[in-house]
């Protein structure tokens, strides 16, 4: 494992202390919170919210690969959004990554200085819902923490195409708070044969890529559409779309969704 700011005893250290106190809460909450069932709203039944995860990873870090093996497989459960993220500050170990973005080192930094359990600016990180995060190659730490994700608050989100092929965004529910709305292109699979730095030699493969995002406004705790059209949905090298509704300021994740284009 690759680390800037956070050494890996701390790294542990922090989790631990975490979890711990995570497990004084009553199981019957961790297991209703992981079990959310489907919402109603207007006689329509809605899927749960999936619980976000964000795998922050590097061609340049050697303790990457198993990391990026376990976004795969979390990826084929339905309850997940896995998102990779690759970062661009291992670029000056002898090879640039073909697919690092500085959004995603920056979205890392800010997670970072809000301290919590698991937080710093290392590879291979998970980060569930935009809250606490875990070595990204520890499954059991990773599953612990999507165990105990929140996501029975959180607004409904409905798409629906119309015969123009333009989405419509529907955005539902009631909260005090304001959160961010943004629309997330992904490449549901790249494969990348490194040819120098501490992977060279490998070839790599990489799940649900960031290739841009970008915002759609706020949302106010009532309801909100937002109309995207083909080409907001025409992304270069993107097969996937998600909307993330986020607290302002990297914070929490409150609602969740993948496309259905």
């Amino acid at each position: 494992m690759r680390k800037v700011i956070l050494p890996a005893m701390i790294a542990a250290a922090a989790f631990a202390g975490f979890m711990g106190a995570q497990i004084a809460q009553s199981s019957s909450e961790a297991s209703a919170q992981a079990t959310t069932p489907a919402k109603t709203f207007d006689d329509e039944t809605v899927p749960p919210t999936p619980v976000v995860v964000e795998l922050f990873t590097s061609q340049g870090c050697s303790s990457c690969p198993p990391a990026d093996m376990l976004a795969s497989r979390l990826a084929k459960d339905d309850s997940l959004l896995v998102i990779s993220r690759p970062v661009t500050y291992w670029d000056r170990l002898g090879w640039k990554d073909t697919l690092a973005r500085e959004e995603n080192t920056r979205l890392q930094r800010t997670y970072a200085a809000k301290g919590k359990a698991g937080s710093g600016v290392y590879t291979p990180q998970m980060v569930v819902n935009g809250g606490g995060g875990a070595v990204g190659s520890r499954e059991g730490d990773v599953r612990s923490l999507v165990r105990l994700a929140k996501n029975s608050a959180g607004p409904v989100i409905v798409t629906n195409r119309d015969d123009n092929g333009d989405v419509t965004v529907t955005i539902r529910g009631q909260s005090r708070y304001m959160a961010g709305v943004s629309l997330i292109a992904l490449s549901s699979s790249e494969t990348v044969q490194v040819g120098r730095g501490e992977n060279g030699g490998r070839k790599l493969h990489y799940t649900n890529v960031v290739k841009s995002e970008r915002s759609l406004g706020s949302w106010d705790g009532t309801s909100m559409q937002v109309k995207l059209s083909n080409a907001d949905l025409n992304v270069t090298g993107a097969d996937k779309y998600a909307i993330i509704v986020q607290r302002p300021g990297a914070g929490t994740i409150v609602g969740a969704k993948l496309l259905d284009i």
